[in-house]
C-alpha cells in the first residue's frame, strides 16, 4: 500500500466527479432557457442513479474477474472488494478506491449521451433507458477494454483512460438516439442559439479541471506516467482551443467563446486514450487536428445530413474519440509507458490495426444494443415528450421549475 498513490487516486475521483457537474453547465448553457434545468436535473440524478447502480451489481458486471461476456456477479454490492490492493486494478491503492474511481467514470458516460435528444426526452423514459444503457453497454465495453479478461484488453487495445469505453461509447449512443428520437420542432427551421455562453465557459472550465484526475489519475499512482498524462492532457486541449479558433476565424471571419470551449473539450476527448502512452509531440498533433475533424462534423457534415445532435455529442466525443484511440495507434511509444506498446511511427503497424478493431467492436455493439434498447424502452413508455410539453418547455413540464423568473 502507498499512501501517496492513494491520495492521489482518491483526489483525482473527487476531480471526476466534478466534471458531470461540470457537463450540466457546459450542456446547459447550450440549451433554450426553458430547457437548462432539465439539463442540470439530469446530469445530477445521473450523479446519484448511476453511483448507486455502480456499487450494486455495475462494477461487478464491468470488472470482476472473467473471460466472459462480463464480470458476472461476483463482486456484487462489492462482495470481495476489500480495503486492500487488488493485482491489475490497484497495485498501491486499497481495491475500494480504485472502484469508486472507477464509479465516476460510469457516471459521466451515460450523462455524454443525453446531449443528442436534449429538449424532448421525458424524464422518467430518461430513467429507465439510463439504467439499461449501463447494464448492457456500458458495463460490457468497459469489461472487455479494462476488465481482467476482458477479449479487447487481451488484444492489446490501449486505451488509458476512455477513448472507447467513454467517448466513442457514449458518441455512437448519442447518434442512434438522436436519429430515433427525431430533431426538434423548431431545427427544419432554425436551429437555436445558446442561451448562456457562460454557462458554456463556466462547465469547460470544469471539465479541463476535472479532466486531469480523468487522465492523470488513470495512472493509478503518484508517479512519472501521472505527470506525462497530466501535460499531455492540457497542451492537447489547447492545442486543440486555438485550432478551432482559428478554422472558425478562417471561415466565419471572427473566432467565438462557444468554438473555442467546444474545440478545447474535443481536444479533451482526443487526449484520453492516448494519455498515458503518447509523448509532447504526439499530444500537440493530436490536439491540432482533433478540431478539424470535429468541427468538418459538427459544423458541416451534421446541418447537410439535417440530422439534431442537439449539442454535438457525436460530433465531439465520438468523432473525437475515434481519432484519439487511432492516433494511440499511430503515436504511442514504450518510451514513456512500458506497459504500452509502441505504435505505426515508433515501428508497429499492428498497434494501429488493434486500435481500429477496438474502435470498430465499440462502434458496433454500442450503436446496435443502444438502438434495441431505445426501441424497447419507447414501446413501453413511449421516449418523446409531448408537442405540448416540448414547446412549454421540459422545466416546467418534466421537473415543475423555472430556471429565471422575472419579478414584477
Amino acid at each position: 500500500m502507498n499512501s501517496g498513490d492513494t491520495a492521489w487516486v482518491l483526489i483525482s475521483t473527487a476531480l471526476v466527479m466534478l466534471m458531470t457537474p461540470g457537463l450540466a453547465f457546459f450542456y446547459g448553457g447550450m440549451v433554450r432557457r426553458k430547457n437548462v434545468l432539465s439539463i442540470l436535473m439530469q446530469c445530477f440524478f445521473l450523479v446519484c442513479l448511476m453511483s448507486v447502480l455502480w456499487v450494486v451489481y455495475g462494477y461487478s458486471l464491468s470488472f470482476a474477474p472473467n473471460k466472459g461476456f462480463w464480470g458476472g456477479f461476483s463482486w456484487a454490492l462489492l462482495k470481495g472488494v476489500s480495503l486492500d490492493p487488488y493485482g491489475d486494478y490497484s497495485a498501491t491503492i486499497p481495491h475500494q478506491v480504485f472502484m469508486i474511481f472507477q464509479a465516476m467514470f460510469a457516471v459521466i458516460t451515460p450523462a455524454l449521451i443525453l446531449g443528442a435528444f436534449a429538449e424532448r426526452m421525458k424524464f422518467s423514459s430518461f430513467v429507465a433507458f439510463m439504467i439499461l444503457w449501463l447494464t448492457f453497454v456500458y458495463a460490457p465495453v468497459c469489461h472487455w477494454v479494462w476488465g481482467i479478461g476482458g477479449f479487447l484488453r487481451d488484444l492489446g487495445a490501449l486505451d488509458f483512460a476512455g477513448g472507447t469505453v467513454v467517448h466513442i461509447n457514449a458518441g455512437i449512443a448519442a447518434l442512434v438516439t438522436a436519429l430515433m428520437i427525431g430533431p426538434r420542432k423548431t431545427v427544419a427551421t432554425r436551429v437555436p442559439p445558446p442561451h448562456n455562453v457562460p454557462f458554456v465557459a463556466l462547465g469547460t472550465a470544469l471539465l479541463w479541471f476535472g479532466w486531469f484526475g480523468f487522465n492523470a489519475g488513470s495512472a493509478l499512482a503518484a508517479n512519472g506516467l501521472a505527470a506525462n498524462a497530466f501535460v499531455v492532457t492540457n497542451t492537447a486541449a489547447a492545442a486543440a482551443g486555438l485550432s478551432w479558433s482559428v478554422i472558425e476565424w478562417a471561415r466565419v471571419g471572427k473566432p467565438t467563446l462557444f468554438g473555442l470551449c467546444s474545440g478545447a473539450v474535443a481536444g479533451l476527448v482526443a487526449i484520453t486514450p492516448a494519455a498515458g502512452f503518447v509523448d509532447i509531440c504526439g499530444a500537440l498533433i493530436i490536439g491540432l487536428f482533433v478540431s478539424a475533424f470535429c468541427y468538418l462534423a459538427a459544423a458541416i457534415i451534421k446541418p447537410k445530413l439535417g440530422y439534431d445532435d442537439a449539442l454535438d455529442a457525436f460530433g465531439v466525443h465520438c468523432v473525437g474519440g475515434i481519432w484519439g484511440a487511432l492516433a494511440t495507434g499511430l503515436f504511442a511509444t514504450k518510451a514513456v509507458n512500458t506497459a504500452g506498446n509502441d505504435g505505426l511511427f515508433f515501428g508497429n503497424p499492428e498497434q494501429l490495426l488493434i486500435q481500429a478493431k477496438a474502435v470498430g467492436v465499440t462502434i458496433l455493439y454500442s450503436g446496435v444494443v443502444t438502438a434495441a434498447l431505445y426501441k424497447a424502452v419507447d414501446l413501453v413508455m413511449g421516449m418523446r415528450a409531448s408537442c405540448k410539453d416540448e414547446e412549454i418547455g421540459l422545466d416546467l413540464t418534466q421537473h415543475h421549475e423555472s430556471a429565471y423568473t422575472i419579478l414584477e
